[in-house]
């Protein structure tokens, strides 16, 4: 699972919780998804997210970097020399 799929489940689970909360619970937990709505926008416009940089740190590849790695090849596939010698890498 890529960075930006991991963002969006948790910012709609965040989203979803929120709105349960609500119902269930009291009025004030509408700022949680005003707060995460918050960050969204300001990701959008900044292209900075601060759960995106932790993801990163921890090693969670990209959609960039899962679709170069699938473009060179380099996902799953065997080397070219254990393709010539009919092995299995």
């Amino acid at each position: 699972m890529t960075r930006e799929r991991i963002v969006r489940i948790v910012a709609g689970t965040f989203v979803l919780t929120s709105v349960i909360l609500t119902f269930a619970v009291s009025r004030w937990w509408l700022l949680l998804g005003l707060f995460v709505g918050t960050n969204l926008l300001q990701s959008g416009l900044t292209r900075w997210c601060l759960m995106d940089r932790i993801l990163c740190k921890a090693g969670v590849k990209s959609d960039a970097d899962v679709a170069l790695e699938k473009a060179r090849g380099e996902r799953g596939a065997p080397p070219e020399w254990a393709k010539a010698r009919g092995k299995a890498a």
